[in-house]
């Protein structure tokens, strides 16, 4: 009896061994991450075999499929953990403190414009995606490379995967704890925002007094008019559809200066992405807007940092990094929930995130890891992705081009 005891206690120390060399070998399993400045480079880098995947915002998820040359694996609700960013709040509008301050009419005005710009296009999706397609190709045709494809087919597809909301509401809220939760956890947070308790958290991070002004405003069709501002102010936001609710508001214009009263007039009614627009209040020019493309949201935050613009819509992370980092800016509002997607070569096995785990192990094991890309470091997508590939067990690479 005293032998068949040393011998299972020597095959329960062998498989103890087995498991933790196979645990160790699953949780060193490397993946790559690319940061490519924006989602434009993606799909070609995709065709042209230089990566093997990349998540992005849409409009740039539907790409891949639609040229044939990647397949969405899933989409950001449904990234690991379960549940986490199930409804996610993504992109908001901010403003500095400083000009917040001096000029509370006017980001109570825009945030108006905005809200009405949501609201319009939640009720004609479709007629808001062929103004996002106009913004965003002048209607014609998204091209990368030897890819070609339909920026209004790509829309049509792209629209029903954002949810477009303005709310702060406490859900919204909670959601953006949660992505200061993740950046802690990802090492990303190292300021202002390191030690705060959820309560100092929401200080710092937000001010929803214009959106509730602005809300106000829109339901009772009575914008109030700002002061006559003689500087132009500097407006960020990014060439996504997640930023619909500004182009519609823009291309809009006349609807909304006829129905309430405030409009965002493009001083070129011809140009396809206007750069400059006028803020009429009650048919009163009170401003000028000059609109400041970028490719992603931590390039919006270093110009805001620099006070080189006033407000931006951009990604929550990208904004969160900033306040930690001490720029003086506060979230004013949400514009939309998740809206964005991981996408694969079509070649992969991967037809969801189990199996693209899988994959990426397999990959891993023969010396060639899975190299996927993403916007900025820092970005939305870039905090979502390196947190569910570590919730994975799998470890991540920052490579070069």
């Amino acid at each position: 009896m005293k032998g068949l005891h040393l011998l299972l206690i020597g095959c329960l120390a062998a498989l103890l061994v087995a498991a933790a060399c196979t645990t160790t070998q699953q949780a060193t399993a490397d993946v790559g991450i690319l940061y490519t400045k924006g989602t434009g480079p993606m799909p070609t880098l995709l065709a042209t075999k230089q990566i093997d995947g990349y998540i992005a915002w849409q409009p740039f998820v539907e790409v891949a499929p639609v040229a044939g040359i990647g397949k969405v694996i899933t989409y950001s609700g449904d990234l690991p953990p379960d549940d986490r960013w199930k409804n996610h709040p993504c992109c908001v509008l901010t403003a500095r403190t400083d000009f917040m301050a001096g000029n509370p009419a006017f980001v109570d005005a825009l945030g108006a414009a905005t809200i009405l710009g949501t609201q319009y296009l939640n009720a004609h999706e479709s007629e808001a995606a062929d103004i996002t397609a106009d913004w965003l190709a002048g209607r014609g045709n998204f091209t990368y490379g030897n890819i070609t494809v339909s920026s209004v087919d790509i829309l049509e597809r792209s629209f029903p995967t954002v949810k477009f909301v303005n709310d702060p509401d406490e859900q919204w809220m909670a959601g953006q704890l949660e992505f200061v939760y993740a950046l802690r956890e990802l090492g990303t947070i190292n300021g202002k925002l390191k030690n705060t308790t959820d309560d100092q958290t929401r200080a710092l991070l937000f001010d929803t007094g214009p959106y509730n002004r602005a809300a106000a405003m829109v339901s009772a069709k009575d914008i109030a008019a700002p002061a006559v501002m003689t500087t132009p102010v500097s407006v960020g936001y990014l060439l996504s559809d997640h930023h619909a609710s500004l182009f519609v508001a823009v291309k809009k214009w006349q609807y909304f200066n006829d129905t309430y009263g405030i409009a965002l007039k493009p001083e070129d009614p011809a140009a396809a992405r206007p750069d400059v627009v006028d803020l009429l209040v009650k048919g009163q020019k009170v401003a000028t807007l000059k609109l400041i493309p970028a490719d992603a949201g931590p390039q919006l935050m270093q110009l805001a940092a620099t006070n080189a613009i006033q407000m931006a819509y951009v990604g929550n992370p990208p904004a969160i990094s900033a306040i930690d980092q001490g720029t003086p800016l506060k979230i004013l509002m949400a514009l939309n929930d998740e809206g964005s997607g991981v996408v694969v070569v079509t070649s992969s096995p991967a037809t969801d995130w189990p199996s693209f785990v899988q994959w990426a192990r397999e990959r891993s094991a023969a010396g060639k890891p899975i190299t996927m890309a993403a916007p900025g470091k820092g970005s939305i997508q870039d905090v979502m992705l390196r947190y569910a590939l570590e919730e994975s067990g799998l470890s991540v690479k920052e490579v070069q081009a």
